[in-house]
C-alpha cells in the first residue's frame, strides 16, 4: 500500500507561487515544497507543497518529472522550488531548485491512522463485500445488484484538479464507457463505479453535474458517495488511503490511487495501483472479466 504523507501549511505572502497561462491553455506555476521521498527509478518525487492560489490547496503529491536528471542530489527533507505544468491530461514538474537542506521533513500518517475499525486488504481472486451507497441520482446502490456484470470501481473528489491524480481517473473511466459502447460485439454485462471520498462536499447534486461533465451514460457508469465510515472502509480495502493534512483547508485532501476491477461472480479480477493505465486498458480488462461465468 502507497504510504501518504501530511501536506505542508501554505507559504507566507512572499512566497505566493505565479500563474501563467500560455496560448495552448497549458498553465504553469511556480511552487516551493518539502521532498518527502525521491523515486528516480520512476522518474518521481513526492513533495508537500504549498497551497497553489486559484488552483489546488497544500497537500503531498507524487509528480512526474520531465528530466530525472533534476531529482540529482535531491533528497527527503529538502525544500525545494520548481514549475508545475499542467495540460488538460497531463502534469509533471520541472526546473527543480534545492533552496535549501535538512528542512523539517513531512512525517508519513501514523501505522495507526484509521477513522474505522481495521479491515482486510483485497487481493485478486477475494470476494469484494457488500456495501451500500447512494448514486448520483439519489437512488439506493448495492454491489449485490451488479452480480452477473464485470464492475470496475475507482475512487476520486471533484474538486481534486492536477489532471494525473482524480482527473485522470475520471477521464481513463470516459475512455473506456466510449470504448465499450462503440465497439461491436463488446459484452453488455459491465459496470463502472465512481466513489467520493469527499462526500461532504459531494452529494449526489454535485455528482449528477459531474457525471454530465464526463458524458456518463447512467446504465453503465455511476457516481457513488455514503456514510464517510463506508467510504473509509471500502477505500482501505482496496488499498486507498485519504485524509485532509489541514481542516483549514477542507479541499485539499492527501491521497493514493486505487482501481479494481470484479467479475460477475463477484471476485476481484485486477488491481490498477497507480495511473499508469489507459482507457482501453480498462476496457479490455472488462470484456476480459465478463466473460467469466457468474
Amino acid at each position: 500500500m502507497a504510504a501518504l504523507a501530511m501536506g505542508c501549511n501554505q507559504q507566507s505572502a512572499s512566497n505566493t507561487p505565479v500563474a501563467g497561462v500560455t496560448n495552448s491553455g497549458t498553465k504553469t506555476f511556480e511552487v516551493k515544497g518539502v521532498v518527502h521521498d525521491v523515486m528516480p527509478d520512476k522518474d518521481k518525487v513526492k513533495v508537500a507543497h504549498e497551497a497553489i492560489p486559484g488552483y489546488m490547496a497544500a497537500m503531498t503529491m507524487t509528480f512526474e518529472v520531465k528530466d530525472p536528471k533534476e531529482l540529482g542530489g535531491i533528497k527527503p527533507g529538502d525544500s525545494i522550488a520548481f514549475k508545475m505544468v499542467v495540460t488538460e491530461r497531463d502534469g509533471w514538474i520541472e526546473n527543480i531548485r534545492k533552496l535549501s537542506t535538512n528542512a523539517t521533513s513531512v512525517a508519513n500518517a501514523p501505522e495507526n491512522f484509521r477513522r474505522v475499525r481495521d479491515v482486510e486488504p483485497l487481493e485478486v481472486g477475494n470476494e469484494m463485500p457488500e456495501y451500500h451507497f447512494t448514486n448520483e441520482l439519489g437512488k439506493a446502490v448495492s454491489f449485490a445488484d451488479y452480480k452477473g456484470q464485470a464492475v470496475a470501481l475507482t475512487f476520486i473528489y471533484t474538486r481534486c484538479p492536477f489532471p494525473t491524480f482524480c482527473p485522470r481517473m475520471s477521464l481513463n473511466f470516459m475512455d473506456a464507457q466510449k470504448k465499450l459502447e462503440s465497439t461491436a460485439d463488446t459484452p453488455t454485462n459491465w459496470h463502472l463505479f465512481t466513489i467520493t471520498f469527499d462526500p461532504e462536499f459531494d452529494t449526489p447534486s454535485v455528482l449528477r453535474e459531474y457525471a454530465k461533465s464526463h458524458g456518463a451514460d447512467e446504465k453503465h457508469w455511476s457516481f457513488l458517495t455514503g456514510d464517510l465510515i463506508d467510504v473509509t472502509a471500502i477505500a482501505e480495502q482496496c488499498g486507498l488511503l485519504f485524509w485532509r493534512p489541514d481542516t483549514n483547508q477542507p479541499a485539499g485532501i492527501s491521497h493514493n490511487l486505487r482501481t479494481m476491477v470484479i467479475d460477475p461472480r463477484g471476485r476481484i479480477f485486477k488491481i490498477f495501483s497507480e495511473n499508469q493505465w489507459t482507457g482501453d486498458d480498462l476496457a479490455k480488462t472488462l470484456i476480459e472479466a465478463s466473460k467469466i461465468k457468474s
